[in-house]
């Protein structure tokens, strides 16, 4: 589990580091910087994926997601009347991002490139990596360290170069995952690929999950639900069978859920409704009852990720069904850690009720995202690799 999130430099998170539980609730006012956050978690998974440069690409490229602070801070940093800690523009030229969980915790420091010839010349690098034991970082806990295109990692109380020239572009995951030489690396690695991460689901007359679909068994469901039905008959073939009818029933009483194979093979859903002669087919159902089921699926899997992350999961959900989705989120923290971003007021209510829920309310100050009553003996311990690397 991971037990702290931190981040440097990115967008409106200038420096932030929050604790995290099992069940974690984000809110704040628009503006604030829940999506930020978001945003900084699903970068970070993205080291383990090999697509962290090509997000940052997406994004506007480095330089566009580092901090701007406040108007006439930056203005005065520029004319160098503010001088900046760390060394020249080292916090306006680096993006951090790190966490710590029970065994092992990592960062990543990633920068602007030095001038070249190459067409790439503008694709951000990566300066330096660490992996370390435990929940907090100490020189003596480091177990591998990339600085540059040299990695090395610690073995018998002794430092080995695994490799000089490594891509820059690149993440340890990458270049660098040997179960044999680096398990920590292929453990960590591992972990973070089994992160999901679920945004707004498509829920208009053309979404996938309302069209019948070729169906096979399916513990995880897809991040845009188009195999919904499969996700859900696999929950009542080797899931939680029970508590899938349970979270149906305590949204919509005197409900009945039925998947229909057609001959070809595809899969479809069906509601059957207490008065109706009929059940309704996935391509009847209101917007909010398709999301609805649509968190069912997901939050029932029966192969539980070490991170779960839900991104505004009450966007079209009639406020009745905010309870009942609250159950079914506190219910799936029992065996994996959930992250919850949302302002809906009457939901979050619902899963503060939980004593497990760390609930985090950000507020933005002169453009720095901050957590609301968090002083400094609040937060948790946190310490960036050498910052003069």
């Amino acid at each position: 589990m991971i037990h702290t999130f931190a981040i440097s430099n990115y967008r409106s998170l200038l420096g932030l580091v929050i604790p995290l539980g099992n069940l974690n609730v984000i809110t704040g006012a628009n503006a604030s910087g829940k999506s930020n956050l978001y945003r900084a978690l699903r970068l970070l998974s993205e080291t383990a994926q090999g697509g962290v440069i090509n997000s940052l690409a997406k994004e506007g490229g480095l330089d566009s997601t580092f901090w701007a602070g406040p108007e006439k801070i930056s203005e005065r940093m520029r004319k160098g009347e503010v001088p900046v800690q760390g060394g020249p523009r080292q916090n306006a030229t680096r993006l951090r991002l790190g966490f710590s969980g029970d065994d092992f915790g990592y960062s990543i420091s990633l920068g602007l490139p030095a001038p070249s010839r190459s067409v790439f010349s503008l694709d951000p690098e990566i300066k330096r990596e660490c992996i370390w034991a435990g929940n907090a970082y100490r020189p003596a806990r480091l177990l591998v360290d990339r600085i540059g295109a040299v990695i090395k990692v610690r073995s018998n109380q002794q430092w080995d170069v695994i490799a000089q020239h490594g891509n820059s572009f690149e993440s340890i995951f990458s270049q660098a995952a040997d179960p044999a030489k680096t398990p920590e690396i292929v453990t960590l690695r591992e972990e973070i690929r089994g992160w999901r991460f679920y945004d707004h689901f498509r829920s208009d007359s053309e979404a996938p999950a309302r069209l019948p679909q070729l169906g096979t068994r399916t513990p995880v469901l897809n991040h845009d639900g188009r195999d919904l039905a499969a996700a859900l008959q696999t929950i009542i073939e080797i899931g939680d069978e029970e508590a899938l009818h349970e979270a149906i029933t305590d949204a919509f009483p005197g409900t009945k859920l039925a998947i229909s194979v057609q001959q070809d093979g595809r899969f479809t859903v069906e509601l059957h409704q207490e008065g109706l002669l009929r059940p309704l087919s996935g391509s009847e159902l209101s917007d909010g009852t398709l999301r609805y089921l649509l968190w069912v699926a997901a939050l029932l899997t029966p192969r539980a990720p070490p991170l779960m992350v839900l991104n505004e999961p009450e966007t079209s959900l009639h406020p009745d069904l905010l309870p009942a989705l609250a159950r079914l989120i506190t219910r799936a923290a029992e065996t994996t850690q959930v992250w919850v971003v949302s302002h809906a007021s009457r939901f979050i209510a619902a899963l503060e009720n939980s004593e497990e829920c760390n609930s985090l309310r950000l507020d933005k100050i002169l453009g720095q995202t901050e957590v609301v009553d968090q002083g400094m003996l609040d937060e948790p311990i946190w310490h960036w690799p050498d910052k003069s690397k």
